[in-house]
């Protein structure tokens, strides 16, 4: 089983302040139903949503004055993870994948690096195609150049796709990046 190392980012969590936790004097205050209550002390606010028994919650900090809120906290913190989950669940993130063939390529084996090629594209993720040339095939450039395009018709003939990358040479490589149409 191959492990991988990868650290996945995570995004950071909004932090909403709210009640006691809200550090600026004054707010632009919205009711519970969302109505504009206008510029008001926080504490004003705060003891008018504790009269609702329901919380002050800042909802854009970066406003001047912040706009707050009076909701519950507890079910608006809840919508938000809720929202995160659906987003994260809704994405796809694309990879760039790698296949390598060399100059002395076997049929068989390149007919399974075209399957590679056309499952890793269906899925909708890029592939970088690298020829690796060793020793005295660095003076045949040409022919890796021929082959790489050899492969590239015979895996646009299943499956239609583009250059995201032409194909260039790069130190003892030649490579090339495409992506499915």
């Amino acid at each position: 089983m191959r492990i991988s190392h990868k650290r996945k980012k995570e995004e950071p969590k909004k932090n909403f302040p709210y009640n006691e936790n809200i550090s600026v004097p004054e707010v632009f205050a919205l009711g519970a139903s969302g109505e504009r209550l206008g510029v008001m002390n926080t504490a004003d606010a705060i003891r008018m949503a504790k009269e609702q028994e329901l919380d002050l919650v800042v909802i854009n900090p970066k406003a001047e004055p912040p706009i707050a809120k009076i909701m519950d906290f507890g079910q608006f913190r809840y919508q938000q993870e809720k929202e995160q989950r659906l987003r994260k669940a809704h994405q796809h993130v694309i990879d760039t994948k790698v296949v390598r063939m060399s100059l002395r390529i076997g049929k068989h084996d390149l007919d399974i690096r075209k399957v590679q090629t056309i499952k890793f594209l269906n899925e909708g993720d890029k592939v970088k195609i690298e020829i690796v040339l060793r020793g005295r095939e660095n003076q045949q450039a040409g022919l890796a150049f021929e082959g790489l395009k050899k492969f590239l018709t015979e895996v646009n003939a299943e499956i239609t796709t583009r250059f995201e990358q032409a194909t260039e040479r790069q130190g003892n490589k030649i490579t090339a990046i495409i992506v499915k149409n």
